[in-house]
Formats: structure tokens, sequence, C-alpha cells
């Protein structure tokens, strides 16, 4: 009871506990988060590739799942190793696991495409301050979800808001070499203040609890792509190891893949100072060490087996390569392995090389780019309209009254929010009915 009531005045607006519910708060924070209408939208919500190609991919939904329960486990294995420290920095599981549930809430239909685009859109409008995905993320659950008539967003606590930030500043408080990635608008600087307890714009450190979220979050996503791709054939993992099957094939396809990778490493801080003899080293130890395939990927028991055991003994390796420090590093007070962060973002660089930077996602992505363009130019078309136009839904009709009225935001970020609410197959349905590709029915509700 006093964790609960401990917590509960870390709310920024404050809800009474209903009789009978004996979660801790932070509880409560994980689970409306779990219930919001938000993170079921990332089910359909594009990781790297659409599920629609055929084979099991990982989409937002999946990855943000699997990144809860690493937190969570990550969470509870420092509290058993390092008590103390835990305790003063204050490292709670249910806080880590809400703000994993959290973090990829504001990726738009088609995720960092999208998110490039909506961000290109409105570049030229200093008063909307572009759109990034971690600042959509900390809006939606500040502002943009709903619980409750009585309060704006989902009412959650400081320490919760505090954790989701990956980017602890706000766009006006962006440092330098950061300048594409931010944690909150300006219109969400209230929440802000009151997460990191602090007056400003920031830059801030991060807490421990963000750190084991961002941590967990990276090596979800460096581990299971390459497995997804791995399946698709689009990985040949098989051919990047030089042990006893490799030949002649094998080591032009790794020297390949090694060339790419050093032609990036100086935009990829945990690569940019290996030379090419250590980023050969790397490859080799994870590979030779846990990648026990040595032909592509068929679906029998025994690739099956195999390829679990690569995912599980990363991931556990993983896991073990992250502890607490006492004092503050640079304004952190988490450290990772060093030789792990390079593995984790090694591991990032074949989904870059083979699937996202392969001339086969091109004509997606330009699909992709060109419905959410064709999206916002229409969209904010309408907007402007006074009255709203009725091709908007009704909620956006009304928060453009009251932008009308000098109470809410602009045109433009109305626009956004209501793009970057969307799922992916209603981005996709809405384009082909608003350009006369398919004829909508006449019955058509238009309601997000």
């Amino acid at each position: 009871m006093a964790r609960a009531q401990a917590a509960k005045s870390s709310r920024v607006f404050r809800e009474p506990t209903r009789d009978g519910d004996d979660r801790s708060e932070f509880q409560r924070d994980r689970d409306i988060i779990l219930y919001s209408s938000a993170l079921q939208r990332l089910s359909t919500t594009t990781q790297v590739v659409s599920g629609e190609s055929g084979y099991v991919f990982h989409n937002r939904l999946t990855h943000t799942l699997q990144v809860a329960q690493v937190g969570r486990r990550l969470a509870e294995k420092l509290i058993i190793r390092q008590k103390a420290l835990a305790e003063q920095h204050e490292v709670d599981p249910d806080v880590v696991e809400a703000a994993c549930l959290a973090h990829d809430l504001g990726h738009p239909p088609f995720g960092h495409l999208a998110e490039v685009e909506l961000n290109s859109l409105v570049s030229n409008h200093r008063t909307i301050q572009g759109f990034e995905g971690n600042a959509q993320s900390f809006r939606i659950v500040t502002a943009l979800a709903f619980r409750s008539e009585r309060f704006r967003g989902l009412n959650l606590t400081k320490r919760t808001l505090r954790a989701i930030l990956k980017y602890p500043w706000t766009y006006s408080g962006r440092p330098r070499g950061k300048t594409n990635k931010w944690g909150a608008y300006n219109s969400e600087l209230l929440h802000f203040q009151a997460a990191v307890g602090k007056p400003g714009y920031g830059p801030y450190p991060r807490s421990a609890e963000a750190e084991l979220m961002d941590w967990a979050d990276d090596l979800t996503y460096a581990i299971h792509d390459a497995e997804d791709f791995y399946r698709a054939g689009l990985i040949p993992l098989h051919l990047l190891s030089p042990g006893p099957y490799a030949g002649a094939p094998n080591l032009g396809e790794r020297e390949r893949f090694l060339k790419y990778v050093a032609n990036n490493r100086k935009r990829i801080p945990e690569l940019a100072g290996t030379s090419d003899t250590e980023l050969s080293e790397i490859l080799e130890d994870i590979l030779e060490s846990f990648f026990l395939l040595t032909a592509p990927y068929q679906g029998t028991r025994e690739d099956r087996g195999k390829l679990r055991t690569f995912t599980s003994q990363l991931v556990n390796r993983y896991i073990n390569g992250i502890s607490l420090i006492p004092t503050a590093r640079d304004g952190r007070v988490v450290a990772a392995e060093p030789n792990y962060k390079k593995e984790i973002a090694l591991l990032k660089q074949l989904t870059w090389h083979y699937v996202i930077d392969a001339p086969g996602l091109a004509l997606q992505q330009h699909a992709q780019r060109r419905i959410i363009a064709n999206l916002y130019e229409i969209f904010l078309s309408e907007a402007q309209k006074d009255p709203p136009s009725r091709l908007l839904p009704p909620y956006y009709q009304e928060r453009l009254g009251a932008a009308r009225r000098g109470t809410a935001d602009r045109p433009e970020r109305v626009v956004i929010d209501l793009i970057a609410g969307m799922t992916e197959s209603r981005a996709i349905l809405t384009y082909r009915k608003l350009n006369g590709i398919e004829m909508p029915t006449g019955l058509d509700r238009t309601v997000l």
C-alpha cells in the first residue's frame, strides 16, 4: 500500500484508485497501456516488411510484446544481482515493462519510412516542430489517447513517462548531433517537465528504466529481424561465417557484407572506431559461437530447433551484458558490455544491407511514401476549410474547430495525428477511396 501511495503522488493528473484495485500505480500504468487502442493498432504496423508478403514477420506489436518481456526480465535480473543499486536508481520491473509497451506507439503506418516522410512534409513549418516517432509516443500517452473525459491521455505516473523518454529532451532542447531525434514536442512541455522533474527543455540524462527499455528494444530488434529474414531467404547467415563449411562463394558474400558495413560505420556510433579486422572478428564470433545452420532455411525440424537456439542464446547473452553502476558516467547509470553493443549494431546492419537498402524493397517504399504524401495533401486541404470537411473523422473536426478558436493545435499537426494514428490497412484503403481507385459504398464511416 505504501508503494502504491508513493507512486500515486507522482501522477501528472490525479485519479482516485478504485475500491478493490490492489495493483500498484506502476502496475496500473502497465495495464492501461496494454489495453489501449494505440497498442492494438501496432498489430498492423510494419516492422521492416509487411506481413502480407506471406512470411511470418514480426510486426510492431509482436516486437513490442517481446521488448516488454525482455525489459521486465532485465529489471528483475538486476534487482536480484544488484539489489542496492537497483533501489538507488529506482528500477521497477512494472515501470520498465510499461515503458517498453509504450515505446513504439508513435510509429505511423509503414514505420520509419512514413516517419521520415511526415517530418519532411512539415519541415518548413517552424511552429509544427516536425514529426518524430518517439515524440509522438509521448504525445499519445499524454495527450491523444483516451481513458476518461476528465483528462487527456492515459494519466500515467511521472516515473513511467520518464522511462518512455529514450531521448529526454524536447524539440527546442535538441543537443548538437541529435537534431533529428527528440522525445517530446513543445506542446507536451508540461508533461515532459513533470516527468524529468526539471523546468527546462533538456537535454537531460536518461533514467535507468529508460536505459533498460532502450537496451531491450535494441537487442530484440537486431536478433529477431535477422531471424525473420534468414527464414525468408533474404539474409544468408549460412554464407557469412568462415567456418568449416565456407568456400569461395561464402567468402565473397562475407566480404560484400563487411564492405557494406565498413562503408557505413562512420554513421554508426557503436562501430565508428572499429577496424576492418575487428568487424570481421565480431561477425565471426557471433556466427561461429551460436549459428549452427549450414544451408538456406528449409523449415525442417532441425532448422527450426537450431534457429530458435540461435536467437535464444543471443537474447540471453545480451540480457547478461548490462549492469547498473554506482555513479553516472556521462549522465548514465546503466553500463552495457562494449563488445555486445558492437555485436548488436552489426546484427542490425544485416537487415539494412539485405532488406532495407536492397532493390527489392524500393518499389514498396515508393508506394508507401506516395500514400502518406497524398493523404497529407488531401486531408490538409480539407482541414483548412471552414467548417472542416466531413471527409475528416468527427473527432478531428472537433479538434480543428478548437484550433480556429486558438485553443488547440494547428491544422498541420491535427492532420499528422490523424495519419500517424491509422492502421496500415486503413491508410491504404483510405488512399484508394479518396483517389477513386476503389469506389466507396456510400455507407463508409470515417471513424478513427
